[in-house]
């Protein structure tokens, strides 16, 4: 009998992701991924993209229990007679680039990102480097659940086989390079590196070293259980502090995975994914190579973006929250740069998925084409004022059945114009509510942010 479909969803927004140990991130469940994902690859490419067997790349983070998950999801794979290439600690797209460089038909790497050591999470690229979309997750899904392929048992010589590859970070190293101009150095530049005791860890600096950065590197010694903790991207205060205390040009904090990069400049100021968007945006914008002069964000993009890069004759699109919607995006329409606040990049030129180190490259090429400093390259963009109130509730009716919230959201947008936006959604994880307003005039928005929060307490407040 089909269970139903919210008892056997497994696949969040961005893979499989959970505390680990506890199910869907088990070893069982990683070895029926396995399995499942080896079956559906092997299926849509019935003869192999390189020589002999099917074969997929596996990657992982630092986590402690990316070991327990290597394992179990490897064996799954060499069960159903596709080899499997184990590449170890790498940043997520470096998995991505891997699989494509080794003619592979599939990629997963094992990562939880930006969340604490206890988590872990599994994620699956095409042989193209891109992630899956839906049907084929639920076609994995599906076939986890329902045991349609327990039959399928190669023995003796059709079993798989695992092969560990010695050149893999250095195949992405070089690839990762290729996003700065040939013949360019960084030479001069003094930057702060903070790895968050992540897959960037020996990545990025080697990046930075052989482009002729000089460099301070902070959090490079992952042990397994420090990933994320107080340090890299989400906790980015350690590294804008050594940037000012060493004098540096520039700071590079990463995520978990290094798909993500927060950057600060030389005064140790934060400069998040809006600023890199406005900064390359504008760039790209202006020399040309920004495909239909057209840049994608998400909703929650501060609109002086839009209006800095409509000034320059550009145009910005929006997207709901997460990477891969962005991606969706430029796939859609053909675009090259995309990204999200929270440093989530995508220059497809270089990449099929955020890259921090290639995106911090993109910033380093203009600040060295330019000669100014990254300070200094902030200014042209600037920031309308955002309020953002987030407000627990009791329960979560359709915001079309609360006509006089919507009504005071409508009067604040008349009021608005355009010279600023009403955004009111429901948080997916929590009891919350979340409004966010912007404009030119602070006080205005503070006032129609009080009175649209007034009727959303006065009617659900918890």
């Amino acid at each position: 009998m089909t269970q139903p479909a919210n008892i056997r969803r497994i696949f969040g927004t961005d893979g499989v992701r959970g505390t680990a140990n506890v199910e869907p991130v088990t070893a069982e469940t990683a070895l029926k991924l396995g399995r499942a994902a080896a079956h559906v690859f092997k299926q849509r490419l019935p003869l192999p993209r390189g020589h002999g067997r099917h074969k997929i790349v596996v990657g992982k983070d630092t986590r402690l229990s990316g070991y327990m998950l290597e394992n179990a999801i490897s064996a799954g794979i060499l069960s159903m007679g596709v080899d499997v290439l184990l590449i170890g600690p790498l940043p997520t797209p470096g998995v991505a680039y891997i699989t494509r460089s080794l003619r592979a038909d599939a990629g997963i790497v094992l990562t939880a990102s930006h969340n604490p050591y206890e988590d872990n999470g599994i994620k699956f690229f095409f042989h193209d480097g891109y992630k899956l979309d839906d049907a084929i997750e639920a076609e994995i899904e599906d076939l986890v659940f329902s045991g349609a392929i327990e039959h399928i048992r190669p023995t003796a010589g059709e079993i798989g086989k695992a092969l560990r590859i010695d050149d893999a970070l250095g195949r992405y190293i070089e690839y990762a390079k290729a996003a700065f101009p040939k013949g360019n150095t960084l030479e001069g530049l003094r930057i702060v590196v903070d790895a968050g005791h992540g897959a960037t860890y020996k990545s990025t600096p080697c990046v930075l070293r052989e482009l002729g950065a000089r460099l301070t590197v902070l959090n490079n010694q992952p042990d397994g259980t420090n990933i994320n903790l107080n340090c890299g991207s989400l906790y980015p205060e350690a590294m804008c502090a050594a940037v000012k205390e060493t004098g540096a040009d520039l700071g590079i904090a990463h995520d978990g995975d290094g798909d993500r990069v927060q950057l600060c400049d030389e005064h140790g100021t934060l400069v998040d994914g809006d600023d890199v968007l406005a900064i390359t945006g504008l760039d790209w914008l202006k020399r040309g190579a920004l495909k239909k002069n057209t840049l994608v964000a998400t909703i929650m993009s501060n609109i002086g973006l839009d209006h800095l890069i409509r000034q320059h004759g550009g145009e910005v699109i929006r997207t709901v929250v997460g990477d891969r919607y962005v991606l969706e995006a430029m796939l859609r329409d053909d675009l090259n740069v995309g990204g999200e606040q929270s440093g989530h990049m995508i220059f497809r030129d270089f990449a099929t998925t955020g890259d921090g180190i290639v995106s911090a490259l993109q910033v380093l090429r203009i600040m060295m084409d330019t000669g100014k400093p990254l300070s200094e390259l902030l200014k042209t963009f600037v920031k309308f004022p955002q309020i953002a109130v987030n407000m627990k509730v009791r329960e979560k009716p359709a915001l079309e059945t609360m006509p006089d919230v919507l009504a005071a959201v409508k009067d604040a947008e008349q009021t608005l114009g355009d010279t600023g936006r009403v955004l009111l959604r429901y948080s997916g994880t929590e009891p919350k509510i979340r409004l966010l307003i912007e404009g030119r005039d602070a006080k205005q928005i503070r006032a129609l942010a009080d009175g649209i929060a007034a009727k959303i307490k006065a009617k659900i407040g918890a």
